[in-house]
């Protein structure tokens, strides 16, 4: 791919831009005359008065216009630009992983790569590319990465929908020739949990809650627990680790139940204290039933854009009323929203009226977030995707 060349001018209200340093340019700061280059292209980043300040890919067809890599204009993005990226990365994970075959190597704009996610299980690599400019890359990734960790197999799943809005097709499978198991184990804090990496969400296993579940399996002794939304039952499983009495997991889809079974079987745990329910979760909630000493609520992604915002605020301020009726006299609820537009501010805005409406006292015991190998730049709060907050819940 051939360095950078066009030019892409701010308008002059919008000079400031330079200053705050956010790796997102959006089109409407943009001056109308200058260079057009196509989507995926790298080019420089100047201000009105043609001052350079920063180089980066472009796209003509989406609102973020201008994904920044570099705020040295000067830098020469070329393939050992995204070597030493990803080795700066991979290394930075060293401190990170403890006794896990399994976590997140690269994290788009945390680690100043946009639109790159490489997940590791094990022996094998699972990639998303999410970005015309780093679909524009690929080749250089897959041999880069190749070349650092020297994997098995790699699994390419680019198929969300931020990929379709830079207007790139999905694009999914083994890569380079070399396949690998599609199920496979990984091990997490002494537990073992099976993947399907072509069927799974996300890459695969929800790998950025792995220090929520082992701060949960730290509460459950003794305890009764309702897990909702369970997925693949791995807060189950840590909980049944932590010595709770109780553990029911509650989950819509059937295959995501079946996963649940099989890692709280890979564990140990089985029977009537390890119950699998499938239900929608509104309706189980919204039946009296039993009190538990500690509900985790991990509901998916309710708004994928702003517009979905107040929809979504609704549905998390109502899945979290009832949850709050299902727990005993001060009880725990961890509580997690996964929307990338639901703010902080407005995630604690919703639980306020969440315990308001449950007519409940409660108090905020931790924030919650992703683990350490999910690093997010402090230019760029739009990465702080999942949000949690550890709630003890008590009567008025």
């Amino acid at each position: 791919m051939a360095n950078r060349h066009s030019i892409i001018r701010l308008k002059h209200e919008k000079d400031a831009l330079r200053n705050n340093r956010h790796p997102w340019i959006f089109s409407g700061a943009l001056a109308g005359k200058g260079d057009r280059p196509k989507a995926g292209e790298i080019v420089t980043v100047c201000t009105s008065g043609n001052e350079p300040f920063a180089a980066g890919f472009y796209n003509p067809g989406t609102d973020i216009a201008i994904r920044v890599l570099s705020w040295n204009p000067d830098a020469a993005i070329d393939r050992g630009f995204f070597k030493s990226r990803i080795h700066a990365a991979i290394r930075n994970r060293s401190a990170m992983r403890g006794d896990a075959n399994a976590y997140r190597l690269v994290n788009a704009e945390g680690d100043r790569l946009p639109g790159l996610i490489v997940d590791q299980y094990g022996p094998i690599l699972v990639v998303s590319i999410e970005t015309a400019g780093m679909e524009s890359c690929r080749e250089w990734i897959f041999d880069i990465l190749a070349e650092e960790l020297n994997p098995e197999a790699i699994y390419e799943k680019s198929s969300g929908r931020s990929r379709s809005r830079e207007g790139l097709e999905y694009r999914t499978g083994w890569v380079g020739g070399k396949t690998g198991p599609e199920k496979l184990k990984i091990m997490e804090n002494g537990l073992q949990f099976e993947v399907d990496i072509p069927r799974g969400q996300k890459t695969g296993f929800f790998l950025d809650q792995r220090d929520n579940r082992k701060l949960i399996s730290s509460l459950c002794a003794g305890k009764s627990v309702l897990n909702c939304f369970s997925y693949s039952g791995a807060f189950s499983v840590y909980a049944a680790k932590g010595g709770a009495s109780k553990v029911v997991s509650v989950d819509s889809s059937s295959e995501a139940n079946a996963t649940a079974s099989v890692n709280l079987g890979l564990n140990g745990f089985s029977g009537d204290s390890f119950p699998v329910l499938e239900a929608d979760l509104f309706d189980f909630l919204r039946n009296p039933g039993e009190k538990y000493d500690l509900v985790i609520l991990d509901p998916p992604a309710f708004a994928k854009s702003v517009k979905d915002v107040e929809r979504a605020a609704k549905g998390y301020q109502e899945i979290n009323r009832l949850a709050m009726r299902h727990l005993k006299e001060g009880g725990l609820l961890a509580t997690f929203s996964c929307s990338n537009p639901v703010t902080p501010d407005l995630f604690e805005k919703m639980l306020r009226r969440s315990a308001r409406d449950a007519k409940k006292e409660a108090q905020i015991l931790k924030t919650l977030g992703p683990g350490m190998d999910h690093p997010l730049s402090v230019f760029h709060p739009e990465g702080r995707y999942l949000k949690g907050l550890l709630l003890r819940i008590q009567e008025e």
